[in-house]
């Protein structure tokens, strides 16, 4: 049975802490594949424009072979964008296959599972799995989830998009937190300026 990692989010930039806890998990869960999804239209987040960040997504992740991007959600994104209605369609993309799908959720997001649609279905369609991320007490939360998902432990780190981007609008550099394509892409394109 083949095992697939989803990775979503914004990507708003994607930085070097995506691209690490990205390898521990695909380790950790033995993936065959990990697929990174830059959302859409999030219901929950306002981002730049969608292509800007795939564009930086694929270049933040091409070097993997087990990395692979995915357009799925910003294919039509004028409409909001929920992550059961793309784990339905990538069962569709893989009905074909044994394939065994891995949502991997940072630990913030198990808190707010409630407010996401459907997140009873989400347990049907995928194993959920969480990453502990800078200043969440992953042990501590209280969430009527807890006993259903698989914890994976990283190591946590200081790198966010926010902080990238204040970094960038204060015209610091944000090098080393972002790969050198995508960093050139920000500025090529005046991104978060």
């Amino acid at each position: 049975m083949k095992r697939i990692g989803i990775f979503g989010g914004a990507f708003n930039p994607p930085h070097i802490a995506h691209s690490i806890a990205a390898q521990l998990v695909t380790e950790e869960l033995t993936l065959d594949k990990m697929i990174f999804i830059p959302s859409g239209n999030h219901p929950l987040k306002e981002s730049i424009a969608a292509k800007h960040r795939l564009e930086m997504t694929k270049l933040a992740f091409r070097d993997n072979d087990k990395f692979e991007v995915s357009d799925i959600e910003i294919r039509d994104s004028e409409k909001k964008t929920y992550t059961v209605d793309t784990l339905e369609k990538l069962k569709e993309v893989y009905s074909n296959e044994e394939v065994k799908l891995f949502l991997i959720l940072g630990a913030d997001n198990i808190l707010i599972l409630d407010k996401w649609k459907q997140p009873e279905k989400l347990f049907e369609l995928a194993e959920i799995a969480v990453i502990g991320r800078p200043g969440s007490e992953l042990e501590k939360a209280e969430s009527k989830y807890s006993s259903r998902i698989k914890i994976v432990t990283i190591p946590l780190m200081e790198i966010s998009s926010s902080n990238i981007r204040t970094l960038i609008r204060d015209k610091k550099s944000a090098r080393y937190m972002v790969s050198r394509e995508v960093e050139n892409y920000i500025y090529e394109n005046r991104l978060y300026i």
